[in-house]
């Protein structure tokens, strides 16, 4: 029977669902669609042609219609409807009190997006739409599942766009978060929207301040005088992991790295006779910074999280956790420990005699002391002043300038070229008694280790080039096990055998040692004879925490007006709100623009009754989001962070999706806090995310480039000279084509092009607006294509002709169940399925399906699973009839990726109730056998071709379906078969008779 024709009486219409009294309205009775015109000032990239503001009636109307043409289905309807219907029916709600814990449990989490005013683009929703599938998947198979949605909402863009606009950045922050919200329900995400939160909200960093009180409490938040990376722009410190490639993380700003002094905020009634004078001085080449210069200066208050007490819990636990490899190995390299010895080298005077002064240094390769050559400070040491020489003073302050223009990343760069200054002064080394000079050199770190590296230039690539490029002696004392001499132009950094190691003086003798064995050797002797001791040292350094800015968290500390005490404020005080201001931009004086807020700053301790001063600087951005899937469990909790039962129950998160950028920001972050939280008995699990999954990127359209040279000529990308005049263009794509490999004109195929796709921003005009594309093809067919796109972790180019092919299948999908649209362009109300028991073929067609798209949601391969859809729905075109029971369980398949869809398909086939709970489709193993096998042919022993067979098949009917295989069939024409061997399932042998010779030469 042809599906398209059936009469209405073999129609199985269904009750409209109960939209609380609205009635389903056909696409006849409805409105042009409103979201229409806004796709089409915008929708040129989709084909649409845009209308003018002079536009007439008649013209919009005929748009609409053209679009309704367009339409493979009528998700224009659909979608807003079961949006409103999830919405007002609370869907997804996850019950809070009265839930079952008896069920198991599924907590799938995206990472907490900042609410821009660009609002989402096509990227955005590639995770959302992943872990939304997931989210419907468990709760259909009876798990109890948390999927939240928040906002976070603190930080410096929001208060940086807030200073360029006049606006306070809580009335753009309220604003972008309802953005972000109608964008995301648009696309039809099931969050439970009852747990909404965001940072911003007293109610919310209340918690964050007590997390902080119990950090100080323990010891874990300090105060210290450090260098730090001073961004001017921003009027703030950043910490290291806020500082890539030498410009802020946010906004691209340059960093530079100082010890930042202000004046000490005074009173007269404190000190009625110091002369306070105002001036400026000039911080870098670009900025002026006003201070206030009193009798004395002191460095900038910086509270400091004390990280690197986790430092080894951070690192171990690594091993447990199902996160990908890569970002382990970043957070491993972050943490960067290190076992070696910290060995002493004394400086020396004018007369070579050993002065009062000793330098520091940490090496991880003890074994080779004796190739030491030359020691290397970092600018920023604090020892430089005592040993830099009146001579090379002026230099080196002029280098310490320079150096501190650079990030850490930009100095340890090992690609970089090599610079530094010579001090003037000499260190002795302690294993032979040399004089060595100390050097100045940007490639050691003040914040790593000591800040000084006793460098040797024979096995070490760093030190190598700064001695070549210095002409430093150069001193082999390791050789490779097993021979090689020490003479190669490039150091060896391997582990062997000691040579040159010895010393009568010191009494130090390594010579023949491995290099393991040389290493332990060295550091019993430092420590018996007082010039060293073992160390474990890390990379990691304490994580600054202070921000120089309004929009924040207020840190809740208090210091007196008379001592400087500080003090915790009282638990029972919090939250301490962030003041109102009207000028929240930076002071310019390092001081925080809190400080502005006088009446706010200005209090008294609660206890003693003294005048007391509130801190000023706020947190950072990540301070916020370093809990927040803690409070997700129990948002609206006012006596604690989270009930104990509540996270015993929902921790850890099962599955948190987000970008790669975030591994050791946010993730190591976050296992800090949640590490202290474990020990502190707020949290029942030591890691705070069991499995972590990073999307890949959305990039843009595939641009198509061609050279053209002087002349104006094309020239092919493989044979361009650029030492010669030429430009590049772009090219259409129709003009385009493939050949092979590559691409190249349509016109002239010699002419090879350079395809390319680059990240989606706003300065190349490559963004895609999800607004657009799902006013175009709906919610569905975005959420469809953007997993069909290819693996969820990998890179991948949008194609608006991609989304058109979903779109398609979406289409057919439509009209395999629905039927095709009436001549009104209306749809019948019910479906084209039957009550006709399924046949086997059809069973099995749809268990295969299920165990497929089951199979590949779990394992994340959500591609795979709609090719297995795809195959299915092309079969199902091929049956006489469409019953019910092989229909609907492909429908609860579609629902976890095009929801809008299947909800109202399944309401046409006559249920109730939303599908979001229905039990998910199991496969039966007993339809999964296979029922047919692929049967090898040979002629005279020679395989000439496969047939497919059922499984028993007879030799009889083996040998007929091979007789009208086309590829078997020419061998067996006009010849007389002896025998036939054949065995079950395995292969058949055709034997012929041997053709008359004289009939073949003749």
């Amino acid at each position: 029977m042809n599906l398209q024709v059936q009469t209405r009486s073999q129609i199985h219409a269904t009750p409209h669902p109960p939209f609380r009294g609205r009635p389903f309205l056909c696409s006849a009775q409805r409105r042009p669609c409103r979201r229409f015109a806004a796709a089409a000032n915008g929708g040129a990239k989709f084909g649409l042609r845009v209308c003018g503001s002079s536009s007439s009636r008649g013209e919009e109307l005929s748009k609409v219609e053209e679009q309704k043409k367009r339409r493979a289905y009528p998700f224009h309807e659909i979608e807003p409807r079961w949006q409103r219907y999830w919405e007002e029916n609370r869907t997804f709600r996850t019950p809070d009190d009265d839930i079952d814990m008896s069920k198991p449990k599924f907590y799938v989490l995206d990472m907490f997006p900042y609410p821009s005013g660009a609002g989402l683009h096509v990227g955005h929703p590639l995770g959302y739409t992943a872990t939304d599938i997931l989210a419907r998947l468990k709760r259909m198979q009876g798990f109890n599942v948390l999927h939240p949605m928040g906002w976070d909402a603190f930080g410096l863009p929001a208060e940086q766009y807030a200073i360029e606009t006049g606006t306070h950045p809580k009335l753009t922050t309220l604003r972008n978060i309802d953005r972000f919200r109608s964008q995301l329900k648009s696309l039809g995400f099931s969050y439970d929207w009852d747990r909404e939160i965001s940072t911003t909200e007293p109610e919310y960093y209340k918690w964050t301040q007590w997390i902080f009180l119990q950090l100080l409490k323990r010891g874990l938040a300090y105060q210290a005088e450090v260098p730090v990376n001073w961004c001017p722009a921003l009027g703030t410190v950043l910490a290291n992991e806020e500082v890539v490639d030498g410009v802020s993380e946010r906004g691209g700003h340059p960093v530079i790295r100082k010890v930042i002094w202000f004046g000490a905020l005074l009173y007269f009634t404190m000190s009625p006779k110091l002369l306070i004078t105002f001036s400026y001085f000039y911080l870098c080449e670009w900025f002026y910074i006003y201070s206030i210069i009193v009798d004395y200066e002191q460095p900038m208050r910086q509270w400091i999280l004390r990280i690197t007490a986790y430092a080894d819990r951070l690192l171990d636990d690594l091993d447990d956790l199902d996160w990908p490899e890569s970002i382990k190995e970043m957070q491993r390299n972050w943490i960067g420990r290190s076992e070696g010895a910290e060995v002493d080298f004394r400086v020396l005077d004018t007369d070579g005699q050993n002065r009062d002064i000793k330098i520091t240094v940490y090496t991880t390769r003890p074994d080779t002391i004796f190739g030491a050559t030359y020691l290397v400070l970092a600018p920023e040491h604090c020892l430089l002043s005592s040993i830099v020489s009146e001579s090379q003073s002026k230099d080196v302050e002029e280098y310490k300038e320079l150096a501190s223009r650079k990030s850490d990343l930009e100095r340890t760069e090992l690609q970089k070229e090599k610079t530094g200054v010579f001090s003037g002064g000499y260190a002795r080394n302690p294993a032979n008694g040399e004089a060595i000079p100390i050097w100045i050199a940007d490639y050691v770190l003040g914040s790593y280790g000591t800040g000084a590296i006793m460098a040797v230039p024979a096995h070490d690539i760093r030190d190598h080039e700064f001695a070549g490029k210095f002409d430093i002696p150069i001193r082999w004392v390791v050789v490779p096990d097993g021979g090689g001499s020490g003479n190669s132009e490039r150091p060896f950094s391997g582990e062997g055998i000691c040579v040159n190691s010895s010393s009568p003086r010191s009494g130090l003798d390594i010579n023949g040692f491995p290099s393991k064995e040389a290493a332990c050797k060295v550091i019993e002797w430092v420590e018996k004879t007082g010039n060293g001791n073992k160390k474990v040292n890390y990379k990691l350094r304490d994580w600054l925490f202070a921000r120089q800015r309004y929009w924040g968290e207020p840190i809740p500390v208090l210091f007196l007006k008379d001592t400087g005490e500080g003090f915790p404020l009282p638990e029972s005080e919090l939250p301490l709100t962030l003041p109102e201001l009207d000028d929240f931009t930076p002071t310019g004086t390092g001081e925080p623009p809190l400080s502005k807020a006088v009446s706010w700053v200005e209090t008294r301790d609660a206890l003693s009754g003294k005048p007391a001063l509130r801190e000023t600087n706020t947190m950072p951005q990540w301070a916020g989001s370093c809990w927040y899937y803690l409070r997700f469990m129990d948002p609206k909790n006012s006596e604690a962070l989270v009930d104990k039962m509540k996270e015993m129950y929902w921790s850890p998160v099962d599955v948190y999706v987000g970008g790669a950028e975030h591994a050791v920001l946010h993730l190591l972050y976050s296992r800090f806090w949640h590490k202290v939280l474990y020990d502190i008995g707020v949290v029942s699990a030591k890691e705070p995310f069991k499995c972590v999954i990073n999307q890949g990127i959305i990039l843009g359209e595939v641009q198509y480039m061609a050279w053209r040279d002087s002349d104006g000529s094309f020239v092919s990308a493989d044979s361009v000279d650029v030492s010669r005049e030429h430009h590049q263009e772009r090219i259409s794509e129709e003009k385009v084509m493939k050949s092979g490999d590559s691409f190249v004109l349509k016109d002239n195929p010699d002419i090879r092009l350079i395809a390319r796709a680059h990240k989606m921003s706003k300065s190349r005009g490559n963004v895609v607006n999800p607004d657009d594309v799902v006013s175009e093809y709906g919610a569905d067919s975005l959420r469809l294509y953007e997993m069909f796109m290819g693996p969820l972790r990998d890179s991948k180019a949008w194609n608006t002709g991609g989304i058109e092919g979903v779109h398609r299948f979406l289409g057919r999908v439509w009209r395999l169940i629905v039927g095709s649209p009436l001549p009104d362009g209306t749809f019948i109300n019910g479906t084209m399925a039957t009550d006709d028991k399924p046949s086997m073929e059809q069973l099995c067609c749809l268990h295969k399906c299920i165990s497929k798209v089951t199979e590949e949601i779990e394992g994340t391969r959500f591609n795979t699973g709609i090719s297995a859809m795809m195959e299915f729905i092309n079969a199902a075109y091929k049956w006489d009839k469409l019953p019910r029971a092989a229909i609907e369980p492909f429908v609860l398949l579609l629902s976890p990726y095009s929801p809008h869809m299947a909800e109202e398909l399944w309401f046409r086939l006559g249920h109730s109730n939303s599908l979001a709970y229905e039990p998910f489709p199991k496969a039966d193993p007993a339809y999964l056998k296979e029922s047919t096998v692929i049967l090898p042919v040979q002629i005279n022993g020679k395989t000439r071709g496969t047939i497919q067979v059922e499984e028993g098949c007879t030799e009889e009917d083996a040998f007929k379906l091979a007789s009208m295989d086309e590829k078997v069939s020419k061998y067996l024409d006009g010849r007389t078969v002896r025998k036939r061997i054949y065995v079950s399932g395995k292969i058949l042998n055709v034997i012929l008779e041997p053709q008359n010779v004289k009939a073949a030469i003749r």
